[in-house]
């Protein structure tokens, strides 16, 4: 056998065998996340089995072999592929080991530790006033979504209060202990601690290079955030800037007015019609998707992959995806919620479907994959559901009635100001981790990570207490997207200077057929094999820029209302095309827990119908 046939033979194996141990650790993931599963050790174990095989010694000694052993044949197709393969798994594994054994058992114990929390978390219940004055369990999505419409304070106040007791809950229930395990793995690995161990994992940067950044942006947003607390403040009375108050008098009417227009029910159609005439196709992945509360169920929206995208060979493996949302369709604001989760879920899903690489490596969410990456791709999905002629053309009420301009004007006035704070939102959470993991060992208790909580709050967001406070967010108890959310506000200043390249060349964004095949080709068919910033480059011509987003943030509605208003008479006065792709390629279940409500085999129409039927037999309340 040649070099060439074994190298294959090799590769071939690599690929199959990771499938094997990411779909069993993934199923397991969904099922128990689903609370369809109570099989938490089971997940541990796969879990564990994963993290075993992503950071093993052996595999990276056997990448480092292969990529030297090609490096020293002469150049042609075959041996070519193989050297990229392989190069992505040198990649993967350099990105995850851990070679030494004291290390490796610091990370089975993490692992157990937080298998622990999540089932224990699972257990802990919330509550709150509802709409009606009733107490009622409330999963974190309703607590925040009853903080910005709810018009009772005393309603309000207590969401903030079930926020903050699961904050002491968390202190009180082995978050300390897990970040203790945290910084004592990232040591014995040679970090300074566990902060500086992911974002150098995740984003290839320093902390240093990280906040070179954030504290420009920062400094850049600080003015207008100030100005808009102010004006909040001098409009509401100084009780306006509590944290049970804040969100409520950001937006609150202004989502209950445009709640009849964005209903749960239509939901699904509306995410499948817009991704559908945007031209993005998911080039035959199955998708499941779980988008109704129901207890014991993990309470944030996720997309994972049991079935990475690749060609295998000449044969093309569809993506296999999950992904959820936490809607209760009768609650005031919970269908925008939920179809800001079908568009942030489905651009991951439309992201890691389209990768076309030779491997599973390059199509999957965990390292050397950037969260910034990642998350650029699906925040530019969502971000079009702020954009005035998407709402134009999809937002209507159950009598057809298009969304009025006076209430996207309404809209803008209320949020507009308040883009800084969002965006500080975000930062806040870097600001907040670098600082946690930095404690010494003998200051990490409840009361001084509380107070580290509510300092970062303040200096970044200009608050007592934030609406959603730091430590009941849910990515810092998982060690995934611990240390990572900056992530996020990376991928947000991506998403402008992507916008800002798409306007500029198209002049729209809102059903152009020409966007979702761009992204494919640019953003998502090389997956990992390049970085964030080579992708950006790649599409838009120049690198990594933040000032798109500053400068978005810093805008006055006015000004903002002004390019609205030209949006809306554009799109009016536009040829859009007759015909657009009738399917997005996909094969999607739309269940709850082991219940499927529906699916596409009979095509994308009965889905809708079906689906619709099931929210107004269950939810009722929810129909207007």
């Amino acid at each position: 056998m040649t070099v060439l046939a074994t190298l294959r033979q090799q590769f071939n194996a690599l690929n199959h065998a990771y499938l094997q141990v990411h779909k069993a650790k993934e199923d397991l993931f969904w099922d128990t996340y689903m609370a369809v599963s109570d099989d938490d050790a089971g997940f541990a174990r796969a879990e564990g089995a994963f993290k075993d095989f992503i950071s093993s010694p052996e595999r990276l000694a056997q990448a480092k072999a292969a990529v030297a052993q090609l490096e020293a044949l002469p150049a042609e197709a075959e041996r070519d592929a193989l050297l990229h393969g392989f190069k992505g798994w040198l990649a993967l594994f350099e990105s995850n080991i851990i070679e030494s054994d004291a290390a490796r058992q610091l990370m089975t114990e993490l692992v157990e530790l937080e298998s622990e929390l999540f089932a224990k978390r699972r257990a802990y219940k919330m509550h709150h006033l509802n709409e009606a004055g009733e107490r009622e369990e409330a999963t974190l999505s309703m607590l925040s979504t009853n903080l910005g419409t709810n018009r009772n304070e005393a309603a309000r106040k207590s969401s903030l209060d079930a926020y903050l007791g699961l904050e002491r809950w968390a202190l009180d229930n082995g978050f300390l202990a897990i970040v203790n395990k945290r910084n004592a793995l990232a040591r014995s690995l040679g970090y300074a601690d566990y902060f500086e161990y992911k974002v150098k994992k995740n984003e290839q940067m320093t902390p240093d290079q990280l906040f070179a950044i954030l504290d420009d942006f920062e400094a850049r947003t600080r003015d207008a955030n100030q100005r808009a607390l102010d004006e909040l403040q001098a409009k509401h009375g100084a009780d306006a800037l509590l944290g049970h108050n804040l969100r409520f008098h950001m937006s609150g009417d202004v989502t209950r007015q445009m709640d009849p227009y964005l209903p749960f029910a239509k939901a699904v159609e509306r995410w499948v019609l817009s991704f559908r005439r945007l031209g993005i196709q998911y080039r035959g992945a199955t998708m499941q998707l779980d988008l109704v509360e129901r207890e014991g169920k993990y309470q944030n929206g996720f997309c994972h992959g049991p079935i990475p995208a690749f060609f295998d060979g000449a044969q093309w493996v569809p993506g296999q995806i999950n992904f959820t949302a936490e809607a209760k369709p009768d609650q005031v604001g919970s269908g925008a919620r939920a179809i800001n989760t079908l568009f942030h879920e489905g651009g991951h899903a439309a992201h890691f479907a389209n990768v076309t690489q030779n491997s599973p490596c390059f199509s999957q969410e965990f390292a050397p994959t950037s969260m910034a990456y990642a998350e650029t791709q699906s925040m530019f999905c969502d971000s079009l559901l702020e954009d005035a002629d998407w709402l134009k053309r999809y937002a209507r009420n159950s009598k057809g009635e298009v969304i009025p301009d006076e209430l996207i004007c309404a809209r803008i006035e209320a949020t507009q100001p308040f883009a800084a704070y969002a965006e500080r939102s975000i930062a806040v959470v870097a600001y907040f981790e670098r600082a946690l993991y930095a404690l010494p060992e003998n200051e990490l208790s409840a009361e001084r990570v509380l107070q580290l909580a509510r300092a970062s709050e303040k200096r970044i967001l200009g608050v007592d207490v934030s609406p959603r406070p730091l430590l009941a967010i849910p990515h810092l108890l998982n060690q995934e997207s611990a240390a990572a959310y900056h992530g996020y506000l990376l991928a947000n200043m991506a998403v402008y200077q992507t916008r800002a390249y798409f306007i500029g060349k198209f002049g729209y964004l809102t059903d152009n057929p020409a966007i979702g095949p761009l992204l494919a080709e640019h953003y998502w068919g090389p997956g990992n094999s390049i970085n964030h910033n080579a992708t950006l480059v790649r599409l838009t011509g120049e690198p990594f820029n933040a000032r798109y987003l500053a400068d978005s943030c810093n805008q006055s509605a006015a000004q903002a209302w002004t390019e609205a208003q030209k949006l809306i008479a554009e799109s009016a006065a536009r040829d859009y095309p007759a015909q657009y792709p009738d399917t997005l390629a996909a094969h999607i279940r739309l269940v709850h827990g082991a219940e499927l409500i529906a699916d596409n085999t009979a095509g994308d129409a009965a889905m809708f119908d079906r689906f619709e039927s099931w929210v107004a037999s269950h939810y009722p309340a929810s129909v207007h």
